[in-house]
């Protein structure tokens, strides 16, 4: 024992001074990769500035687009985990990220550790041929037909949860409610519904929604995949959600066989798969790729993870914009009163949803003003030529900023104004490479229609059939990452119907 600890105080200062030497060797490798760029000089070992990330994220955007901002290059860089990344601000340096996705360029990661989460075999990091051979499957899912179907799914959904609200606004009256774990709670519901429609029982939609709240928090956690961490639970439900949406796909490719009418997502997908596995078997060819029910269910929980905290996003801030502007709720009021009526006791249709021209331009400022995906994360596979100053080096998370994208180019684009998408101003068309909150290039998000269609059903049900008004704090509008953006005091109103009853809507079959 003597001797062990003789020799291991011998070898102390040998090892110290290596660790020391690494140390310094990864300082200069930072400073080498950051040559002319904003960004800390020194950085904390290894962690870099992840604990100011997780603890102030707001913050640490807003320092970086500062830096970014301040040089005149329009991106500024930083390190975390081990890992430089590069921020950027301007519009055409983030084109030029979106439109150079392919093997040897820039790999879209969707989220920094989304490989350790996602697994690697899902939308987000296909690329090529490949890619444009699932999207093209992919379309029939947000044709005219089956966004009209989904219109009425939406409807359903969202009548039912403002029922559930104004019980909790009265119960907990004079107090407000928070509508952010509402709102999440409404969406994962329709998003169930319509991507999945009837073949999500009760007990299931139970369990997928204690599964979705631990990927949820697994996904602002650190990668620590230990058991009984965060990361790894949430590893483990998406596994278990993927699973269960490749049953779904199942029993959807059973009903269609049968020949009957899409009545949600799937229905329209499988619709065309099975036409697809059909003409392969009579050419006398395997089934055609991914078209198994794990690998759609796969394809499945990407929809659902783009869609789910994208949606609560845009309806917390489509709230608390409507509330702070009076002007603009009164011109939604009046629009809706003019094409639907909830007195009708039918649902808003397709064709009066595309009449609703106005409430649709709210839709789409609220997107561009408060950009739920603020951040597109891009891994550098290969050295690449930024400008022609500087090269991206190998191994650099790049972020390009839609947020900052979204303030660029636009008249008076720190003012919330609807009107700039009116058809005499025009500005989603004139200012159109600014407005990427759906993405760009060949990542662009598939599903746009679709969610700019549920905000717009959303808005115009709200409007119409709520009187609410927001519990206004110091602080209540910041932005907080969570991980998509919504207000700070996680948008608190009180609220009560202000019709005489909602419209009657049908109760959905569900399986057993």
């Amino acid at each position: 024992m003597t001797i062990s600890l003789l020799n291991f105080t011998h070898l102390a200062p040998y090892f110290i001074s290596f660790i020391l030497f690494l140390l310094l060797l990864e300082q200069i490798s930072y400073l080498r990769r950051k040559r002319f760029v904003p960004g800390p000089s020194l950085v904390v070992p290894f962690l870099g500035n992840a604990i100011s990330l997780v603890r102030r994220p707001t913050n640490f955007w807003d320092v970086q687009s500062a830096l970014a901002k301040s040089s005149g290059l329009g991106f500024s860089v930083n390190y975390i985990i081990g890992k430089f990344i590069l921020f950027i601000r301007d519009t055409e340096l983030s084109h030029k990220v979106f439109a150079n996705v392919r093997p040897d360029a820039f790999h879209l990661v969707g989220h920094p550790f989304g490989k350790k989460l996602f697994g690697e075999h899902n939308l987000i990091y296909m690329m090529g041929q490949e890619h444009k051979d699932i999207r093209r499957r992919i379309a029939p899912n947000f044709t005219p037909k089956a966004l009209s179907t989904y219109t009425a799914l939406q409807q359903i959904i969202i009548l039912k949860h403002f029922k559930i609200w104004e019980k909790l606004s009265s119960e907990n009256a004079p107090n407000p409610i928070a509508l952010r774990v509402l709102a999440r709670d409404m969406n994962l519901e329709t998003s169930q519904t319509v991507f999945v429609g009837p073949y999500l029982g009760l007990e299931a939609r139970e369990r997928f929604k204690q599964d979705y709240f631990f990927f949820n928090v697994g996904l602002m956690k650190l990668p620590i995949d230990f058991p009984g961490t965060a990361f790894r639970n949430a590893r483990l439900a998406v596994d278990r959600l993927i699973k269960t949406l490749g049953t779904c796909t199942g029993r959807s490719k059973k009903r269609m066989e049968g020949g009957e009418e899409p009545s949600c997502l799937i229905d329209y997908w499988m619709q065309d798969t099975l036409r697809e596995i059909a003409e392969n078997k009579a050419a006398g060819n395997p089934p055609p790729p991914y078209s198994s029910d794990a690998e759609i269910g796969g394809f499945l929980f990407d929809f659902l993870f783009a869609a789910q905290d994208a949606s609560t996003s845009s309806l917390l801030w489509a709230v608390t914009l409507l509330d702070s502007h009076p002007d603009v709720l009164s011109k939604v009021r009046e629009e809706v009163a003019g094409v639907w009526s909830p007195e009708s006791d039918t649902l808003i249709t397709a064709e009066q949803l595309r009449e609703m021209k106005y409430t649709q331009a709210v839709a789409r400022e609220v997107v561009r003003y408060r950009p739920p995906a603020t951040l597109v994360p891009h891994i550098a596979a290969e050295n690449f030529p930024l400008t022609e100053s500087y090269t991206i080096p190998k191994g650099c998370i790049v972020f390009p900023s839609a947020f900052d994208s979204s303030f660029q180019g636009f008249t008076e684009p720190d003012r919330f104004d609807p009107d700039r998408f009116s058809g005499e101003r025009q500005e989603d068309q004139i200012f159109k490479r600014n407005f990427l909150a759906f993405g760009a290039g060949a990542h662009q998000c598939v599903g746009q229609r679709y969610a700019l269609n549920h905000l717009v059903l959303f808005i115009a049900l709200f409007a119409s059939l709520m009187d609410f008004k927001r519990h206004r704090s110091d602080g209540c509008d910041e932005i907080s990452y969570v991980p998509t953006i919504c207000p700070k005091d996680d948008c608190k109103v009180s609220l009560k119907r202000r019709c005489t009853r909602y419209p009657s809507f049908p109760q959905i079959e569900l399986t057993k």
